[in-house]
């Protein structure tokens, strides 16, 4: 419990300068190429991603994917963003983790009363 709350405090960015620079750095480098922090997350890691992505509705995981075409294909061209544009973006506006919360709660939920798994990862 004291660990947790030493390693909450230590990554916080608002009692840790190094935290926050890191922060900023995230912050300026998702901008540039017009991502969010959501965008990171990688449904074929984990299904529990994959699930939070499925009933995220479409106009959501629609912008997602625009934005994570546009990243690349700026990382491809080795070309940023205008500024404007990098000035409009929101890299630490959340969509993913609320829905990502509510699927991990339902998994320990099943767990703790001894249910099927919702989902299993089978190898091909």
């Amino acid at each position: 419990m004291a660990s947790s709350k030493l390693v909450r405090a230590i990554l916080d960015p608002k009692k840790n300068w190094f935290a926050a620079l890191h922060k900023k750095t995230i912050d300026n480098r998702l901008r540039k190429y017009g991502l969010r922090y959501d965008d990171l997350y990688d449904p074929m890691e984990s299904l529990d991603i994959k699930e939070a992505l499925a009933r995220l509705p479409r106009e959501i995981v629609d912008a997602r994917n625009q934005r994570i075409l546009r990243a690349m294909d700026l990382s491809m061209k080795h070309e940023y963003l205008s500024k404007d544009l990098q000035a409009q973006q929101t890299p630490f506006r959340s969509y993913l983790t609320d829905m990502l919360a509510l699927v991990e709660r339902e998994k320990a939920e099943r767990q703790a009363l001894g249910a099927l798994p919702l989902q299993q990862r089978t190898l091909p």
